[in-house]
């Protein structure tokens, strides 16, 4: 979990760490950063890279569920033998307060007979993390999602791309990844550059728009900007790794303003943060 120190040492002073490694199942450890409350072990510990859960998330008044996906970790506290009794609001209110003191959310506050269930949500160098905590009398479920996109291990060859840009004139390049909010090319972008020049070697008269899209958070106009100097630094990864003459390749920023999905959810957001490949038509 190298990725994981983000959210913060932000539970210090509100909710103390307990040393019961004795009593934690195997292989289970503490969010970094996120102390347990006193006298409770890990009863149950679950760890996915890539994963999927529901957020109780309540805006005025209404209260909705949001799936949010990402590395998900799944932690179950249940209180030791002879340790000092908590209530499910103590444990509630104490999470609820660190993350406010960290500059988070409390997203929702809900209780029901037996029960006592909070969303919260922090930024931390431009990733949310979520944390539900579902409390009940001698034990509370921690799920943490560190929100991101997956990351496309399945990239469409060059056959494809030329497919693609036969039948429909264009076709989405899901395998190049850029960091929130910035244009860098990250390196696991490469497989999908190298299918990309292999495809223009392969047909060397085929000139092509560079097109970039980003989803609707944010300004538009600094969207646009963002999606235009992505497009760039493909071509210019293209001319620069792989010998493609920029004068075949024209860079496009289009921002916002051509989803292929619904931005209301993150899932159509994802979709539409994408670079397109365009052919330039002749007669």
């Amino acid at each position: 979990m190298s990725r994981v120190a983000t959210v913060v040492l932000l539970f210090a002073g509100i909710a103390v760490s307990g040393a019961f490694g004795q009593s934690d199942t195997a292989g289970s450890k503490d969010y970094p950063g996120i102390t347990r409350m006193p006298g409770y072990y890990i009863y149950q510990y679950e760890e996915s890279q890539f994963d999927a859960a529901t957020f109780a998330v309540t805006t005025n008044g209404k209260t909705e569920d949001q799936k949010v996906e990402g590395h998900m970790v799944k932690i179950h506290y249940f209180i030791r033998e002879n340790a000092p009794a908590t209530s499910m609001l103590q444990v509630i209110r104490n999470y609820q307060n660190a993350t406010r003191t960290a500059g988070g959310k409390v997203m929702s506050d809900i209780q029901g007979g037996n029960w006592y269930n909070t969303t919260l949500r922090l930024t931390k160098d431009g990733k949310e993390i979520w944390v539900l905590i579902e409390a009940r009398s001698d034990s509370h479920w921690m799920t943490i999602m560190e929100r991101e996109a997956m990351k496309q291990d399945v990239t469409i060859d060059a056959a494809g791309l030329a497919s693609g840009l036969s039948a429909n004139g264009s076709v989405s390049l899901y395998g190049l990844y850029f960091d929130t909010a910035k244009a860098e090319l990250k390196p696991e972008s490469e497989p999908m550059l190298a299918e990309i020049a292999k495809l223009l070697k392969e047909n060397p008269a085929l000139r092509v728009y560079i097109v970039g899209h980003t989803d609707m958070v944010g300004d538009a106009a600094a969207n646009i900007k963002l999606s235009q100097a992505r497009a760039q630094a493909v071509i210019g990864a293209l001319a620069a790794k792989h010998g493609i003459a920029a004068a075949r390749m024209t860079s496009y920023g289009v921002g916002p303003y051509a989803p292929v999905a619904s931005n209301k959810t993150e899932e159509g957001r994802a979709k539409n943060r994408r670079v397109e490949l365009v052919e330039v038509a002749t007669r």
